[in-house]
Order: C-alpha cells, then structure tokens, then sequence
C-alpha cells in the first residue's frame, strides 16, 4: 500500500529536482526525504530516480502523473467535506489581486470575521491568472478575478461590468497634437501599464491604438495602486479600472473615461460542481453588497 504522505515527499522532489530543497518546502529533515523515497521504491519494486544527475525514471514519471492526480483529488474532497459540515473551524483561502481585496473585500471580510470568529483567513495577493490556477488546484477555495476566460474547471459568476478610464493630466494634449517627426526621448507620451503577462494587458493592447497618440512608451508596473501613484506622479497616463479611481476622493490629476475600450467583468471562481459553505455563501453576499453600495 503507497502512503500518501510518501506520495506528497516524490511530488515535492519531482518539482525540485534537490533532495534539500524538497526538504524545506515539506518542512521536514533530509534524511526523512530520502527515506520516503526508498520506502517508496521499495514498495513499487521499482527504481524511481536517478540521483547523479537528478531525473525521474521513466517509472518515476509514470507515477509522478498518477500522485499529481490522487493527491489533488484528495485536496478537493477535503474542501468539499468541509463545506458539506458548514466549516465553522479552520481555514479560507481566497485569492485576489491587490486592488480587488483592497477596494472590494475589506468591509465584506471584516463581517465575516464578526460573524465566523473560528474560521480564519489566508488571503493570496494574485493576479488574475494566478487566482485561477490556484482555485483549479484547490489551493485555494475562491478567486476573485478580472476578464476570466472560459476554463472547463472553473466556474465564473460575474459580479460587475468594468469600465476602463486614462489617468493623467496630458492626454488630450497629446492626442490632439500633430504627430512629431523628430521627438525626443522624453517628449514621447508614456502610458503606464500593468505587465505584458497579465489578463488586463491581453484585454488593452488591442485597444489603445484608439486613443490616437503618437510614438509612446510604456511604462510597467506591478499592481493598480502603482500605476495611479506614478500618473499622480506626473510620469505619464495611467490605463485603470474606473472603479479604482472613482472611490478615490483625493486625486489631482485628470481622469479621462475610455468607453472605446472594450468592457469586462470582474467576478469570482470556483471550481465545477464545487460544494460551497454556509461561510463562503455568506461572504459572496456581503460582496455583493459591497459592490452595490459602491455603485451608489
């Protein structure tokens, strides 16, 4: 009989590919990894790796495929189980991008703690792509996301339309300029932009020849927050959410509505035929709530 508790030592070291490496992601001694994988061995009656240099067995790969499978299907009944008794103890994992959680989920999340004091929170900061691969995984139990595409194990309920707004004071001045022949470096417009692996940069690119600029940088940062505190900053237009600057009462710098961009919505994930909890209803209800009071 195969331990599941080796199973998970062979995945860990099959990520690796180093015996200590392994060992301090799985929280345990060297040897202890080792010895896993030699009960593991001896039990199969198969060699498994090869150690110098490191590699999986063509046996090694066959039943890295079936652990992978075995070890996320336990992880998601577990989460079902848990839903099924309600979960008033242990953990909720949900992943959201920082402007999400920041502007959407502080209030819904302070209700229920009041109302759900055993269950605690484990908040993973994502983007949207990385929420999903976590929720599919079942490592965590749901993802707050922006333009979600269709994925047969997720499920998408949409909770808003998003809009996209320019912030920055130089905008139109560019836009009704005449196109320089010889501009330099630091008279080009710059737009100011999440990074090119994002969700929100696939949804944008095709769009922003529409605005009609000449020759421009692009300027990448990390997180929404960031892209408005360089445009307040005066080094360039930021391209955001109109949702992330209309909640904000302080700003100084112009904000520019963009309806020729393309709309998309903002919802959450969970995986298909997913058990939800009393908690996990609960909260998607004060969202919603939240949402609809920021609408107002």
């Amino acid at each position: 009989m195969l331990d599941i508790h080796w199973l998970k030592t062979f995945v860990t070291l099959a990520q690796y590919k180093h015996f200590g490496k392994a060992a301090t992601a799985l929280h345990m001694t060297q040897p202890n990894v080792s010895l896993h994988i030699k009960q593991l061995e001896q039990t199969t009656r198969v060699k498994l790796i090869e150690r110098n240099p490191f590699k999986l067995t063509q046996a090694g790969f066959r039943l890295l495929e079936s652990s992978e499978r075995t070890l996320m299907e336990l992880q998601i009944c577990q989460a079902d189980l848990n839903a099924i008794n309600n979960l008033s103890q242990g953990t909720l994992t949900i992943a959201a991008s920082d402007i999400i959680s920041r502007l959407l989920l502080i209030q819904p999340f302070q209700l229920f703690k009041s109302e759900f004091p055993g269950i605690d929170f484990s908040l993973l900061n994502t983007t949207s792509s990385q929420a999903s691969e976590l929720v599919t995984n079942a490592e965590a139990d749901l993802g707050f996301v922006i333009a979600q595409k269709e994925s047969q194990p997720l499920h998408f309920t949409e909770l808003q339309q998003i809009k996209w707004c320019a912030l920055g004071n130089n905008l139109q001045q560019w836009q009704q300029a005449k196109r320089p022949i010889n501009v330099s470096l630091t008279e080009q417009p710059t737009l100011i932009l999440l990074g090119h692996d994002t969700r929100t940069r696939e949804l944008l690119d095709p769009a922003l020849p529409s605005l009609n600029l000449p020759n421009y940088r692009i300027m990448e940062v990390g997180s929404v927050d960031a892209q408005i505190d360089w445009a307040e900053a005066g080094f360039g237009v930021a391209i955001v959410p109109e949702f992330s600057v209309y909640t904000k009462s302080n700003l100084t710098t112009k904000i520019t509505p963009l309806p020729q961009f393309p709309t998309t919505s903002l919802g959450y994930i969970v995986r298909q035929n997913q058990v939800l909890s009393k908690a996990i209803k609960q909260l998607l209800y004060w969202v919603n709530q939240e949402i609809i009071r920021s609408q107002r």
